[in-house]
């Protein structure tokens, strides 16, 4: 009998080292590999998120600067066919005139040459007044264009110096307000958040009415947003849609509002 019982109790012993417990420290390591396996997972994929949007963002500018060019050629054919038209009106202006003049009489000439001048230039100042939507100059498009292709290709410093190169050199250009805004730009993909603020506050001061407006109060938003200053973007980003309604900015502005902390719902 004691025999069969010293076997019985071998065989429970036997059964337990067989099956001995799990050490408590190889599963707390277990599971902090298991999260950590799981924050890496995360990361990677932010980091493919940001890739693909500062590609999607890259293809904007060029998208934008596409554009640009298209109203350039728009705005110099406009301002060939305005000056077309205004020789043209000169010349028949000249030549009532000079008609005029020969009918009257020497004296009464006299009097119709300053009409004739009058008529070609009705306010006197036509001369000193550059015409409206006249086209920059080859040498201005060139520097122009030298900084735009460096902001589309990343090269950020560049771009600025650049952008900042023109607006010092050519401040009454039609490509100031351009230059300005795309300075703001390249400051603000740049992550220079202060000096972006303060070009797409310049361009929104000197060309409230232009058509970089919307767009300069918009990025104005989106940098203060990226600063944490909240407050302050939900009040430029409501601004957007209330002064351009209905346009792409007004979207974008929209969109972002819904993104800003505590933004209040109803």
């Amino acid at each position: 009998m004691r025999s069969l019982t010293l076997a019985v109790l071998c065989l429970a012993l036997g059964a337990c080292a067989t099956t001995p417990e799990e050490d408590p420290v190889q599963v707390k390591l277990k599971e902090l590999d298991t999260r950590e396996t799981r924050l890496e997972r995360i990361a990677a994929n932010q980091v493919d998120m940001a890739q693909r949007l500062d590609q999607v963002q890259a293809s904007q500018r060029e998208l934008r600067g596409r554009i640009e060019e298209l109203e350039h050629s728009h705005d110099a054919l406009v301002k060939q066919q305005r000056d077309l038209y205004g020789d043209l009106d000169k010349r028949l202006a000249a030549g009532g005139a000079a008609a005029g003049s020969a009918a009257a009489g020497a004296t009464v000439a006299g009097g119709s040459s300053g009409t004739a001048a009058a008529a070609a230039s009705p306010t006197g100042t036509a001369a000193a007044t550059p015409p409206v939507g006249a086209a920059p100059s080859s040498v201005e498009q060139a520097v122009y264009n030298q900084a735009f292709d460096a902001l589309k290709a990343g090269s950020y410093s560049v771009a600025i110096a650049g952008f900042k190169d023109f607006i010092a050199h050519y401040p009454a250009s039609p490509l100031a307000e351009n230059a300005q805004y795309w300075l703001g730009e390249a400051y603000y993909v740049n992550h220079d958040y202060d000096p972006a603020a303060s070009a797409f506050r310049t361009v929104l001061k000197k060309w409230p009415d232009s058509r970089k407006a919307p767009d300069a109060l918009l990025k104005l938003g989106f940098t203060q947003y990226a600063q944490a200053q909240y407050a302050a973007a939900r009040a430029t980003l409501t601004d957007v849609t209330r002064r351009f309604p209905g346009t792409d900015a007004a979207k974008l502005a929209t969109e972002r509002l819904r993104k800003i902390p505590g933004q209040p719902t109803g």
